[in-house]
């Protein structure tokens, strides 16, 4: 039989640690962490680490495993995902992977496109231009060169869509119809999907409140703390919108009220992603998450 595993995703924000942590607690199961960013040290408010009270009531795997300059993908955390799931698997632990990473479920749960390894210096030449003509403007060229590829990810989607315009700069091809051809149907795992959706209305008015919650929790000074370690825009998870925007702030490029402003506006738009995302996996059963007993009792039947 295969290895049974029990997935928690959705979009940042709806409730994911919370949820989880409960059903681990009750199940007798540890925690995988899907998450792009909480595999960076040094960097906790920005990403929305589960405290260090959660991660004592509940083992979790994956958060804090390498430094922010230290390279890390989809391929590394499959393989470091894959050894902590085996190990789990023969402790008779419960198996709870749990995060709002798509690209990292999807590469543990069904495999991973295999195509060129980041070419650093095609992307460094994209950020240029990101950098001094907008999003908007790579969004364009990725429509010339690559118009499959364009109508699957959103225009401000700038890491994205690097991504798809050094593939087809590296290959020739798209790397939208290629994925199509792979399908990510490798079924490594025998999976219960848990996806939690809640009103956006409700979704979006508690992103605003974590932001605050995260300004005044000393995200600043946890920027600051970076850059004085040597990390800055160069530093790819630095590149994100909590790091990126802060680091503007502090150089005295915007001020606070329009920092808090992008950081929720950005926020949002990746909270809409995530959700479109999430919402084209038909093995997925939504669920409230403040309807414990409902998410308890499919997981119970899952596992008997």
């Amino acid at each position: 039989m295969r290895v049974r595993v029990i997935v928690i995703a959705g979009p940042t924000c709806v409730g994911k640690t919370k949820l989880a942590i409960r059903l681990a607690e009750e199940q007798g199961g540890e925690i995988v962490s899907a998450d792009s960013m909480q595999v960076y040290r040094y960097m906790d408010i920005g990403t929305a680490k589960p405290t260090a009270e959660e991660q004592r009531r509940v083992t979790h795997h994956l958060i804090d495993v390498v430094d922010p300059d230290e390279d890390f993908n989809a391929a590394i955390y499959r393989d470091m995902a894959a050894g902590v799931i085996d190990r789990l698997e023969g402790e008779g632990r419960r198996i709870f992977v749990v995060g709002g990473t798509g690209l990292y479920l999807q590469a543990l749960l069904g495999g991973l496109l295999q195509g060129p390894g980041a070419d650093k210096d095609l992307r460094a030449r994209y950020r240029d231009v990101a950098e001094r003509n907008g999003t908007g403007y790579l969004y364009g060229l990725l429509q010339e060169k690559d118009a499959a590829a364009a109508r699957k990810i959103h225009p401000h989607d700038a890491p994205r869509i690097i991504r798809a315009l050094e593939y087809f700069d590296t290959t020739g091809a798209s790397i939208s119809r290629e994925r199509e051809r792979h399908g990510f149907h490798e079924h490594r795992y025998d999976c219960l999907k848990i996806g939690l959706i809640i009103d956006r209305s409700v979704l979006y008015e508690k992103i605003e409140e974590r932001t605050d919650r995260m300004i005044a929790a000393g995200l600043v000074g946890e920027v600051e703390e970076l850059l004085a370690r040597g990390y800055d825009e160069e530093t790819k998870p630095m590149q994100t919108m909590y790091y990126r925007y802060v680091m503007e702030y502090i150089r005295g490029k915007t001020d606070m009220a329009e920092t808090v402003r992008l950081l929720k506006r950005d926020t949002r738009r990746y909270a809409k992603r995530q959700m479109t995302w999430f919402q084209r996996d038909d093995a997925m059963l939504w669920h409230d998450p403040g309807d414990f007993e409902a998410v308890a009792k499919a997981v119970a039947n899952y596992l008997l």
